[in-house]
């Protein structure tokens, strides 16, 4: 599966994690806990990407990050 970025936060407001992939859009999750978030969102991940498939649409390629220690 493609590394996307995940945004991770609180939402008080919906007592719940969310989880955001700004690069896929619409493409969010939620979760009662973080890990939760985050596993829902892969899910969401693979799912927007076969929904695009099946309608021809295209296919962000995940723009990546470089990491310095």
């Amino acid at each position: 599966m493609p590394h996307y970025e995940i945004i991770i936060y609180w939402s008080q407001e919906d007592k719940a994690f969310i989880a955001e992939v700004p690069e896929l859009s619409g493409c969010m999750a939620d979760g009662a806990t973080y890990q939760e978030a985050l596993a829902n969102a892969e899910v969401v991940i693979k799912e927007w990407i076969e929904t695009a498939r099946e309608l021809g649409r295209s296919i962000p390629h995940p723009k990546g990050r470089l990491v310095f220690a």
